[in-house]
């Protein structure tokens, strides 16, 4: 039974609540998915549960770089660069439909953050530590060449510019590949699952979560040898529902990030440039869009309901348009956006610019292990560091696992052999959606997507009496309906298909028809359907509210 159907939910619960298991992963994030696979991978009972969708929170909501941290090699973090940026290529090999090479460019500026030796130096360094091969290495260009590479970039203080290596994925496709690879090795993942409360022995050590289903109100109770919790920002939520939340603790740190129409911002790379109070931001093209980012601002806000404001916004196109002045763009021009938290580890005296995007674990006496800090391309060697300790523990029981074997496991979408191998997919794949009436862009959109599931979706378009778009969109529906996980309408639109942030425009046209299909599918009631319409237009209100202009600020 495919456990990561929606149509099987109802099972699914079942099975979870008579097993028992050797870990309970509570987080559906990057990091409880990287945990899931690893345990599994080395033969462990792993269940999952997640009290959202899966990735609906950071990481969703991050800059989508699989980066090497250049501005921690400015603030000597050696080991932190050195394994991300090592880490970078492994995630790349393992899916590089997801993970794609991206030249960022570097521009070097009158009184810059980064001087041209210093850049220079810094690069050679960032290649050594991440083990930089080929072309991929950094190169130094001059003034004019660093114009000839990007025009818009501002001329009157601009000294040359540096060129390097990084990765572009899709946070929550990631995410999602990585809890079906889990999937594949005996992982049960569950969303919209809620961790109400730990269950404890008679000697108060911890075996296992009392679990409430949040779409139908059900609760039940999960148990296993050990619970992690890598829950983000809510991991000290959950080590105070276990008595244990002292010592270090969690600082929120927000960021913002806006999208852009491609022609209103036309870069030809990825720009990471200095801003005017001397942080540094990104502007990255993304197929029909460019999305610039990101602030860095203290929360201590409501964490299920992380909004951008219009003084965030404001923030962002006033540094894009002081590095890009031929730009002039306004709220006018935000067709989308996104803020999201960095669940950072607190360090006394420090900005949230300033402290360490370290992971760290923390382990109760009642046995709740919670990891958290940490990056985006780190997940793999955080699980890891996770799945090492529990091993450690059972090994002490008389009972052995495996060593991580995750460097080597092709993620779902897969395998390909390398990038080349993708790009010559991409070309079967885009002769066959011209030949169905659809734009040449979706070919990129769905490799980057999905990887040769493609032709799993491909071979459910069926236009009928639909727009080519809208009959590709369905066939997308019933992919997810069958192997992600998707249960609201929201989860379709925002973290499986990315369409509320990359091409916002093509959600209302097609709302209806998704909806009965959903119905149809689900059973849902009319109520239901009503729920549904209202979440996915709220959503769209929230993240495109600065281009309407119908209210100043968001979170009212």
């Amino acid at each position: 039974m495919n456990y990561l159907s929606a149509r099987h939910r109802p099972a699914l619960i079942r099975e979870l609540s008579n097993r028992h298991f050797d870990l309970v992963v509570i987080g559906g994030g990057i990091t409880g998915a990287g945990i899931a696979l690893d345990a599994a991978a080395r033969g462990m009972q792993v269940a999952l549960v997640e009290m959202n969708d899966f990735a609906a929170g950071t990481s969703s909501k991050s800059t989508k770089l699989i980066h090497g941290g250049l501005r921690y090699l400015k603030q000597f973090e050696i080991a932190l660069v050195r394994e991300v940026g090592r880490e970078r290529a492994i995630v790349h090999r393992l899916a590089p439909h997801l993970v794609s090479a991206e030249k960022m460019l570097l521009p070097l500026t009158e009184g810059g953050t980064y001087g041209a030796m210093a850049t220079s130096m810094g690069l050679l360094v960032y290649d050594w530590l991440a083990n930089v091969k080929g072309d991929d290495r950094r190169k130094m260009l001059s003034r004019e060449a660093t114009l000839a590479e990007e025009p818009l970039l501002r001329r009157d203080r601009l000294k040359g510019g540096g060129m390097y290596a990084e990765y572009r994925t899709d946070d929550a496709r990631l995410t999602m590949e990585i809890v079906k690879t889990a999937a594949q090795y005996g992982a049960l993942s569950i969303n919209y699952v809620k961790a109400e409360a730990f269950l404890y022995d008679e000697n108060q050590r911890i075996k296992g979560v009392q679990c409430q289903d949040l779409l139908n109100d059900e609760t039940f109770a999960v148990q296993a040898a050990y619970v992690v919790s890598a829950a983000g920002p809510w991991v000290d939520e959950l080590r105070a529902k276990d008595n244990s939340l002292n010592g270090k603790h969690l600082f929120h740190s927000k960021g913002v990030h806006l999208v852009v129409p491609h022609e209103r911002l036309p870069l030809r790379h990825s720009v990471y440039f200095d801003v005017p109070d001397g942080r540094m931001m990104f502007a990255i093209p993304r197929h029909r869009t460019t999305y610039i980012g990101t602030t860095d601002t203290p929360y201590h806000g409501d964490l299920n309901q992380v909004l951008s404001t219009r003084e965030d916004a404001e923030y962002i196109l006033d540094a894009v348009n002081n590095m890009f002045p031929e730009a002039r763009l306004t709220l006018n021009d935000v067709e989308s956006s996104w803020a999201g938290l960095r669940p950072l580890i607190h360090e006394e005296g420090k900005s949230a610019s300033e402290m360490s995007r370290k992971d760290e674990l923390f382990e109760s006496e009642s046995g709740l292990i919670s990891i958290a800090g940490g990056k985006l391309t780190g997940y793999r060697k955080m699980a890891e560091k996770v799945v090492n300790l529990i091993a450690r523990k059972f090994k002490q029981q008389a009972k052995d696992f495996a060593p991580c074997q995750t460097s080597q496991i092709p993620l779902s979408g897969g395998p390909f052999q390398n990038e080349q191998a993708v790009q010559v997919y991409r070309g079967s794949i885009a002769q066959r959606i011209a030949s169905m009436g659809l734009e040449a862009y979706y070919a990129d959109y769905l490799i980057a997507n999905y990887g040769r599931q493609t032709e799993t979706i491909l071979d459910q378009y069926y236009p009928r009496q639909n727009a080519p778009e809208i009959a590709l969109l369905r066939a997308e529906l019933q992919f997810a309906l069958a192997h992600e996980m998707v249960c609201t309408a929201l989860d379709f639109f925002n973290r499986r298909t990315g369409r509320l942030y990359f091409h916002i425009g093509s959600i209302e046209p097609a709302l209806e028809i998704i909806l009965q299909d959903m119905q149809a599918d689900a059973q849902w009631s009319a109520q239901r359907v009503a729920q549904e319409r209202a979440e996915v237009l709220q959503a769209i209100r929230e993240v495109s509210m600065f281009a309407s202009q119908k209210a100043t600020q968001l979170g009212r």
